[in-house]
């Protein structure tokens, strides 16, 4: 069963990643664009943990650990930098 499926959460996932690259270039907004980067890390996490699962291998759950770490990071910064005009004080 799981033969059937994963591939087709890896395609269905693969498509949301190319809508949301999609809404990140067009946003018509900054805070748009942001959210889309936002949702874009979020979907590659997806992705590697779906792929990871396919593959019976370790090595890409520490991936989509790095991924997110400097997901949260990169987010955290983009937001400071609109509020405040520089990231560091």
């Amino acid at each position: 069963m799981l033969a059937y499926v994963i591939p087709l959460c890896l395609a269905i996932m693969g498509l949301a990643l190319m809508l949301t690259l999609a809404r990140l270039i067009k946003g018509p907004d900054l805070p748009d664009r942001i959210l889309a980067l936002d949702t874009l890390y979020i979907n590659a996490i997806a992705l590697l943990v779906l792929f990871g699962i396919w593959l019976g291998s370790d090595l890409y759950f520490e991936a989509a650990l790095l991924i997110a770490v400097m997901g949260f990071i990169g987010t955290v910064a983009v937001a400071k930098y609109l509020l405040r005009g520089d990231i560091i004080e």
